[in-house]
């Protein structure tokens, strides 16, 4: 986080406000575990929770708002094991979906139980500072490991997505888990419907995920009813609609700070939407549309 530089402006004038870490690695655990849906787009499930004859305790555990199960383990200052801890703790995950499941159930309710999507479990480390052989590691593991760094200002929290990974376990751009072996009675998945759509509207999704894209920390991460687009938390979800020719976006954005236009952005409040919640829909069916949208796009990468 030493390239973050925060300002205090008065008057005219800017004065440099100190960053700095939390007195107690506990302290940044429970800030976080208060404000996980808002800081990271994870639902809170449990801290400290017992892995039995595994040993230890998992930080926190959650359920991302793509439905994947997330471990999230925290330090003060630089990186003392929180990735080699999360990593042994998804050992733990992997062998015990049932009583994940039966915590989810729980907390969050039988539906969110029944869609917890185990694909690609994800692990979240957070902590004041990572080293470049950190960064570099991540890389060589099959697992997707989101590296996060911290920093106080005042009364100011920032967040800094620095490495991100999907790992093995995830499917590669362009694919979708679950499509080598279609199953007649289970949904259609997103990327069946853009191997079936017509020429242009798969030449339009093109333009949009290389718009996407273009952000350097953005990556698109395939579930079965969208494509994923996402930073510390999802920016964009995108749906194809083979049959009205048109791709639906959901973005992260609150309605009453857009313009709708009937036909073409949608408030979505309480209506409930699968990625993104309470945010807006774009209809787009052209690349006048895709351009017209683009600000609001721009919008929701900066908000995410």
């Amino acid at each position: 986080m030493s390239n973050l530089k925060v300002f205090r402006m008065r008057g005219g004038h800017v004065t440099e406000v100190s960053g700095s870490s939390v007195d107690v690695e506990v302290e940044l655990q429970r800030l976080i575990e208060a404000n996980m849906e808002t800081t990271l787009g994870i639902r809170f499930l449990a801290t400290e929770y017992r892995t039995g004859r595994h040993g230890g305790r998992i930080d926190s555990l959650g359920l991302d708002e793509n439905g994947t199960p997330v471990i999230v383990e925290y330090k003060r200052h630089r990186d003392q094991g929180a990735i080699s801890q999360g990593l042994s703790y998804l050992c733990w995950l992997q062998d015990h979906h049932h009583e994940y499941e039966n915590l989810v159930r729980q907390k969050l309710g039988t539906e969110a139980a029944e869609e917890v999507n185990w694909t690609a479990p994800r692990v979240v480390c957070i902590a004041g500072a990572f080293t470049h052989h950190d960064t570099v590691a991540v890389e060589m593991v099959p697992h997707r490991i989101d590296l996060v760094t911290y920093r106080v200002f005042d009364d100011v929290l920032t967040l800094q997505l620095v490495k991100s990974v999907s790992g093995t376990g995830s499917s590669a751009r362009g694919t979708t888990p679950g499509t080598a072996r279609p199953d007649s009675s289970a949904p259609k998945p997103v990327q069946r419907y853009l191997d079936e759509a017509p020429v242009d509207l798969k030449a339009l999704y093109a333009d949009l995920d290389e718009l996407l894209l273009s952000h350097r920390d953005v990556q698109m991460e395939p579930q079965l009813h969208y494509f994923a687009y996402r930073r510390i938390k999802n920016v964009a979800t995108v749906r194809v609609q083979p049959g009205k020719q048109r791709l639906v976006v959901n973005l992260r954005l609150d309605p009453d700070t857009v313009d709708l236009c009937e036909g073409f952005t949608r408030d979505m409040r309480g209506l409930g939407c699968l990625g993104i919640q309470d945010g807006i829909e774009v209809s787009i069916a052209s690349r006048e549309q895709l351009a017209r949208a683009r600000d609001l796009i721009q919008r929701s990468i900066d908000a995410g």
